[in-house]
């Protein structure tokens, strides 16, 4: 699984076919594509990882504190095209991103254990034409790949 994870002030996604727009205040904006090595550990892992990332500044202004102690949110956003390569040619290949069949699924798992973990998590519409807006707090971005 590779996440890429930005800290932000508000994030949104409009989604094609989705009835309102999904939006976050303080918190997590994070991109995630699901490849085919990943099993129910990877989706805890991840969603421990997200939910305790230090990322968020203390009274001294250091990062140190986590999307838990902020009390933010995360707005989760399946992004198959992170899983692409671009090693031979230019157009880049996805054979690494999980089928939907497996990716939808374990999107939904992952929303589901960020938020038993108790940060409200909204969610993009796994498949769809999607836009994403975002105020980049920092600005801080990190890629987060799960544990071979």
């Amino acid at each position: 699984m590779i996440a890429v994870a930005q800290r932000v002030s508000q994030a949104w996604v409009d989604a094609e076919g989705a009835a309102a727009r999904q939006q976050i205040g303080r918190g997590l904006l994070v991109l995630v594509a699901i490849e085919p090595r990943d099993t129910p550990e990877s989706i805890d892992w991840m969603a421990r990882k997200l939910t305790n990332l230090r990322v968020f500044p203390d009274d001294d202004g250091r990062m140190n504190r986590s999307t838990l102690d902020i009390s933010g949110e995360i707005l989760l956003v399946s992004q198959f095209t992170l899983a692409g390569t671009c090693d031979k040619g230019n157009r880049p290949s996805f054979v690494a991103a999980a089928p939907p069949s497996q990716a939808a699924p374990a999107c939904d798992a992952l929303a589901d254990a960020i938020t038993e973990r108790g940060v409200p998590t909204r969610t993009g519409v796994f498949g769809a034409s999607m836009q994403v807006g975002l105020v980049n707090d920092g600005p801080v971005t990190l890629i987060i790949e799960t544990p071979s």
